[in-house]
């Protein structure tokens, strides 16, 4: 099982850790900080360094328990001490893309009762999709003022683990469907203190300032029921 360092810290930059298993290009560490892509979020790039060689990490994913780092050259073998380090600048955009869609999400659930039916974060970009029967860019265009507000307001963002009896009594925490949720002995939410709390798996910055402006980019209509937004950070 891979200990996955990001889920407590999302400001960890660098970490030491001890191959697992190898084989060919791919590669399972005991401990990472290197993110692997899931819930919309995408992979941390970065690279991996030990004695006598040095490789590009270009995509990481979950396999059971265990994080897949995939690299650019041939596999150090078990038992090897690595060096790891991500590339700090990918990955905080792409934290500050992932809160503000938690600032979104937030707004939405509070005016509208507002479920999210899907989501995507790029380097540059990201887009939420929300389960809305009412709207058009206008609706959007108020959300992304009212999101706005809230990251001025410097806001905490923490990290806290809940129980699973505490999880599944609290339906706000479930922004997706109930059934797609594991079944956990503890479930990670993550909140923006005083404004929003919800179940999630990514990195997140530490404070709502930390953001940016937020600027809405594309409103698309992508069914009966299912409204896109897409945005850009700045």
């Amino acid at each position: 099982m891979t200990e996955k360092l990001y889920l407590r810290d999302s400001y960890l930059r660098e970490f030491t850790a001890i191959v697992v298993r190898s084989s060919d290009n791919q590669v399972v560490l005991d401990r990472t900080a290197l993110f692997a892509r899931s819930g919309g979020q995408p992979s941390d790039t970065g690279v991996l360094v030990w004695e006598g060689g040095r490789a590009r990490v270009c995509d990481s994913f979950s396999e059971g328990e265990d994080v897949v780092h995939c690299l650019d050259g041939p596999a150090p073998p078990p038992g090897t001490p690595v060096q790891g380090a991500i590339d700090w600048s990918r990955r905080y955009r792409v934290m500050r893309l992932h809160t503000s869609l938690h600032i979104l999400s937030g707004i939405a659930f509070r005016k509208f009762g507002a479920r999210i039916t899907g989501s995507q974060i790029y380097e540059d970009r990201a887009r939420i999709d929300f389960s809305l029967s009412e709207f058009d860019r206008g609706v959007a265009e108020q959300l992304v003022r009212e999101a706005n507000a809230v990251v001025m307001e410097g806001r905490p963002v923490v990290v806290r683990w809940v129980s699973r009896e505490e999880f599944f009594s609290s339906p706000s925490l479930m922004r997706v469907d109930r059934h797609l949720y594991p079944d956990l002995p503890v479930y990670r939410v993550v909140e923006i203190v005083g404004f929003d709390a919800q179940a999630d798996g990514g990195t997140h910055v530490a404070n709502t300032r930390e953001v940016g402006v937020i600027s809405l980019s594309k409103v698309e209509n992508k069914g009966r029921m299912n409204r896109r937004i897409e945005v850009v950070v700045s």
